[in-house]
């Protein structure tokens, strides 16, 4: 159980991050090189490439070699775990908030 405590922790660390969020929106659709996607930044490459390592450590990132060159590529199940963490708590909001909704139109009739 700790271990996986860890784990989720690593995750959401990971996200919290927008670099590493806008990192993973990239390589939503395709397979990218460290080059390729630290080309989309401002940041020093080594910095993309730190980013790189903790998504990757994290399993947010798979890397694939290609030839002499690695691409990156978003591992789909580690980001399942992470919505399905957050189902719940999406699900609880939209109840209160048709709940608000409810209780304005009750309001704004009378």
């Amino acid at each position: 159980m700790a271990s996986y405590m860890n784990l989720r922790r690593d995750v959401f660390q990971a996200i919290a991050d927008p670099t590493r969020r806008a990192i993973l929106l990239l390589v939503a659709t395709q397979s990218m090189t460290a080059g390729a996607i630290a080309s989309n930044f401002d940041s020093a490459r080594p910095t993309v490439s730190k980013h790189l390592q903790i998504l990757t450590e994290c399993e947010l990132l798979i890397q694939k070699q290609n030839g002499r060159e690695i691409l990156y590529r978003i591992n789909a199940e580690k980001l399942r775990t992470v919505a399905d963490f957050i189902e719940p708590f999406r699900k609880m909001w939209d109840e209160r908030f048709n709940m608000l909704e409810d209780v304005m139109k009750k309001y704004k009739n009378r």
